[in-house]
């Protein structure tokens, strides 16, 4: 089996994205479109993403570090995340359909990092091995918006009239019923609080190790940063296909996979650009990216201005890549090994918990502001995150100074 160790990790990742990429993608214009929910609705629907990034390193950090080996752990967590997709699939009305949705992240969140902790531990070499692991996540990210938009067409004007993205949840529990299957068969990865006798308390699963950094008047000013800089990243998750779906934009979800897969090729340049212009204009490179891409979603169109859709979905590698995986790794280096695990943990909190907390909300309430007779004004939308990221840009610019960070090619 060992021979076949990196295949198998790569069809958890695939499956683990594939999960998460064939319902959340389409979730808003679903809830819009099936069950008539408000933007402040469709807001609390996005929001539990960020109760489940909250909740994630109780779950990481104390659970599966003390007591249970992470592969059963996630196997556990699949069967079950399976069960709740199948009736988030049937739910006819948003009351109905929220609490399993909040049940069902505050699952599926703390797999993130069990996905990533059974991959680190199976493989000899992470650093040059991991990156190609985790590859697949992206690709089943893709896959699971190709087969909605041109295996499927469940995003189709008809197919969007009948309800039939409700599918989109069926399809996913199938894909989480494999994968709690096949966790089991993943690498034993034991406990280290157990083997360690070294086992985190609640505070430190929460990063409080790390809140020294914040001591550090250029760590502060990049930790508010990266809390506000998701509020425009809210916008984009939850309201980009349904932006597109209303003008529209034909096969959205399939089209939106863009953004997944320059990803890839931005990564790519995430070391060269480090190695170039340093930290800060790395980061602001990724914060003009957003301002850029809402300017041209508020000023495309489905016809002759189609293009300027286009590139602002895959300007979302550089949205993504130039903040969140440089700030990673700016993180990292200020935290040096005592606090590396703590200071993510931290991070993490600090974005997918309370910064898209944030976003969400304020993007539901701007929505349902510019609604009017059942059409929205997304040309007045979009200026909104746009403005936002601007001034964000801005303040960075000004408060944030440049430092060097070393970063190592995966294999160097």
């Amino acid at each position: 089996m060992q021979t076949l160790l990196k295949p198998r990790l790569g069809a958890m990742m695939f499956l683990q994205f594939f999960i998460w990429g064939g319902w959340f993608v389409t979730m808003g214009t679903y809830l819009a479109t099936t069950l008539g929910a408000s933007g402040a609705e469709i807001g609390s629907a996005y929001s539990t993403q960020s109760w489940g990034a909250i909740v994630a390193p109780f779950v990481f950090g104390l659970v599966a570090d003390r007591y249970v080996h992470a592969e059963r752990l996630l196997g556990a967590i699949h069967l079950v995340g399976a069960v709740l997709l199948y009736l988030l699939s049937r739910a006819q009305a948003f009351g109905a359909f929220l609490p399993l949705l909040l049940a069902y992240m505050l699952l599926y969140m703390p797999t993130l990092a069990l996905v990533n902790s059974i991959a680190f531990r199976a493989l000899s070499n992470p650093r040059a091995e991991f990156s190609r692991i985790r590859l697949w996540g992206t690709i089943g990210w893709i896959v699971a918006g190709l087969a909605i938009s041109y295996a499927f067409a469940w995003d189709s004007p008809a197919a969007l009239a009948g309800g039939a993205l409700s599918r989109t949840f069926l399809m996913c529990a199938v894909a989480s019923l494999a994968l709690g299957v096949f966790s089991f068969t993943l690498p034993r990865t034991p406990p280290l609080g157990t083997a360690s006798g070294q086992r985190a308390t609640l505070a430190q699963a929460f990063g409080s190790d790390a809140l020294a950094l914040l001591c550090d008047r250029n760590f502060l000013v990049f930790f508010v940063a990266s809390i506000l800089v998701c509020i425009p990243l809210a916008f984009y998750y939850q309201h980009a296909n349904q932006f597109l779906t209303e003008i529209g934009v034909a096969s959205a979800a399939g089209k939106q996979t863009l953004g997944q897969a320059s990803e890839v090729l931005f990564m790519l340049a995430v070391p060269f650009f480090l190695a170039r212009v340093g930290v800060k204009w790395t980061l602001l490179l990724g914060m003009v990216a957003w301002a850029l891409r809402y300017a041209l979603f508020a000023y495309g169109n489905a016809g002759e201005l189609a293009a300027f859709l286009l590139i602002g979905i895959a300007l979302h590698g550089a949205c993504y890549d130039f903040f969140f995986v440089v700030g990673q790794i700016y993180t990292d280096s200020q935290a040096g090994e005592r606090y590396r695990s703590s200071a993510q943990g931290l991070i993490t909190l600090a974005t997918y918990g309370l910064g898209m907390l944030i976003g969400f909300r304020i993007a539901g309430a701007v929505v349902d502001h510019y609604a009017h007779a059942g059409a929205h004004d997304w040309h007045a939308i979009w200026l909104v995150p746009a403005a936002i990221a601007a001034v964000i840009f801005v303040a960075f610019a000004l408060a944030f100074r440049n430092v060097a960070v070393s970063y190592q090619r995966p294999g160097s």
